[in-house]
């Protein structure tokens, strides 16, 4: 070891042991969705420009590889937990499969019990509803939107596709904002960083520059227009450019925070982490890396990720040296000096990498598998990386198997060290490696899997617990007959309900559709309200609603003169609770 080193490890060790002893770092995640791997400025982006990031990397420590999974709802479980998504039931992205249960423990709840604070600004999606809301699992202060992002089903009436101006729930509760939706985020996250007087957890989780693409800051928008953007390579100029607009609004407000811990004198005791959530889901500039978000290949599952401690951590890329978003909670808990009593992180700390006082492993195996459906399905949509090796059997995110059923295999074998596009498929060269790689992934599977459809239905909501109305959305609903998620289709929520109520039930129809003829109200298949309808209004109120104390299946039957469809949101309180009128 070189003097240089040597020194750097006495003093990361030094500083290690301070830690523990009450010199705690505050701690901020920036966790932007669906932003490429080559979408920034310091990856070589031909056009985009994000200078306040770039200078963020320049100070930061980062590994040869850092990967996530290909979709939104796994990645979020993994960080916040440090585990495997198959361990719990948050493996998907829609349709009640993103709900993450109460007894998985997140890094805010360990860092909440060691004193800190706990704030998150922008997207959750790991459950809507009590009890799996972000302040049923650890954070104090939530500002976020509902469902897996603004302009899908789970958006508050009068805030559909809102991104500018969007209603958002704080500590769940609904409350119209002014601003664009990324601004807003960053505006509440700092005036909360500027409150505190001891150590805090900050994460801001934005939904940019996931689309639709409809609502973009406009300023940014239009000098991207303007542009020349055929050298990202992108199909569609426009697309590109409110997408371009989106990515860099995000790096302006990565700089108000940095400014903000700055200005507060925090900056040389804030562990600072910054990573993607997924690959990105456009064409463009991707450094040559293959695939996209839903996808196992390289462009679907890398991120970039900067971590900046001051003084903590030399920057530079430690080249040995690859991470996942597992490994995110342990190092942040080694970082704060808590232990990680109950063992059940599957991730492994990073500190020691990222101070330069531990070699990495370059022969580290990383396992990732995301797909749709109840349940993980061995092989389906997976892949394995294991030192220069990876194996991938890209089946797809989008196919649905049905309990039993098995995974189309054709796997493909890559030499990342040789063959980072993953262009050269070695699968017939190399037998014995792929053979290992097999075995390692399959072991893997077998200890991770719950077991089937059943293990992995989510925890139930409940109703009746808490004060605010329990808005159920088709994020979270249970689909029993197939269709658009916004379309005309049929499915249930898990309920338990802990009092009988009464309760007054407010049933929102689809937009555009005939007016109902009828509505009704089904705790497992027995009807416990009914009602013709004789208005026009989108939402029919039942205002006295009693149901069964148990876990059970509620749906609400909307008829009309072209059939039955399913609701699109039903809202559920307490008979003597009524709603605030958010247009006031």
């Amino acid at each position: 070891m070189s003097s240089m080193l040597l020194l750097l490890g006495i003093l990361a060790t030094s500083s290690a042991a301070a830690a523990t002893e009450g010199d705690r770092p505050n701690v901020v995640i920036i966790m932007t969705d669906d932003q490429g791997f080559g979408d920034l400025g310091v990856q070589g982006h031909p056009v985009l420009k994000t200078p306040r990031i770039d200078a963020l990397a320049a100070e930061s420590a980062t590994v040869g590889a850092f990967y996530v999974h290909p979709v939104c709802t796994p990645t979020r479980a993994a960080l916040f937990t440090g585990r495997h998504p198959q361990r719990t039931t948050a493996i998907d992205t829609w349709i009640g499969r993103a709900m993450l249960e109460p007894e998985e423990v997140t890094i805010a709840e360990r860092l909440r019990e060691a004193g800190y604070a706990t704030g998150i600004f922008g997207k959750w999606h790991l459950g809507d509803c009590h009890p799996m809301r972000p302040m049923d699992q650890g954070f104090d202060v939530s500002v976020v939107h509902r469902g897996g992002g603004i302009s899908q089903p789970a958006d508050p009436e009068g805030g559909e596709g809102r991104y500018t101006d969007p209603i958002l729930r704080r500590n769940g509760v609904l409350e119209s904002f002014e601003g664009w939706c990324t601004d807003v985020y960053v505006d509440e996250m700092t005036a909360w960083m500027e409150a505190q007087h001891g150590p805090f957890l900050a994460v801001l989780t934005t939904n940019a520059p996931h689309g639709p693409f409809h609502d973009i800051p406009v300023e940014e928008y239009q000098r991207y227009k303007a542009m020349d953007l055929e050298p990202t390579g992108a199909s569609n100029h426009d697309r590109m450019a409110r997408i371009l607009a989106m990515d860099a609004n995000i790096d302006e407000n990565v700089g108000r925070i940095l400014d903000t811990l700055e200005r507060l004198g925090m900056a040389e005791n804030t562990l600072v982490l910054y990573l993607h959530d997924n690959g990105a889901d456009h064409d463009g500039y991707s450094v040559g890396l293959r695939g996209r978000k839903g996808t196992v290949y390289e462009g679907g599952v890398r991120t970039p990720f900067f971590a900046r401690w001051p003084g903590r951590f030399p920057p530079g890329n430690r080249t040995d040296a690859v991470g996942m978003h597992l490994d995110l909670a342990p190092t942040i808990l080694q970082a704060c000096g808590v232990k990680n009593a109950d063992g059940r992180i599957d991730g492994r700390s990073l500190l020691g990498v990222l101070e330069g006082r531990e070699a990495g492993d370059p022969e580290r195996s990383v396992i990732i598998q995301a797909h749709r459906g109840d349940s993980p399905v061995e092989w389906s949509n997976a892949m394995i990386r294991s030192g220069r090796w990876k194996l991938v059997n890209p089946s797809g995110f989008g196919r649905e198997l049905s309990e039993g059923e098995s995974a189309p295999r054709v796997f493909e074998l890559y030499d990342l060290l040789s063959d980072p596009s993953e262009r050269n498929n070695l699968i017939a060269a190399e037998p014995a490696i792929v053979r290992q790689l097999q075995d390692q992934y399959e072991a893997w599977f077998k200890d991770v899997d719950r077991g089937g459809h059943a293990a992995y239905l989510p925890h139930p909501i409940s109703l009746g617990a808490i004060t605010e109305p329990v808005w159920l959305t088709r994020q979270d609903w249970r689909r029993t007959t197939k269709g658009a998620w916004g379309g005309r289709s049929n499915g249930y929520w898990l309920v338990e309900p802990v009092t009988a109520g009464p309760f007054r039930v407010m049933v929102r129809q689809l937009e555009g559709q005939p007016r109902p003829d009828r509505v009704r109200l089904r705790f497992d298949g027995e009807v416990i309200a009914e009602t013709e309808v004789d208005s026009e209004n989108v939402t029919i109120v039942f205002e006295s609603v009693a149901m069964p104390l148990k876990i059970g299946r509620l749906t609400a039957e909307i008829q009309d003169a072209s059939g039955e469809y399913g609701a699109y949101q039903v809202g559920v309180e307490l008979a003597a609770k009524r709603e605030p009128d958010l247009h006031d």
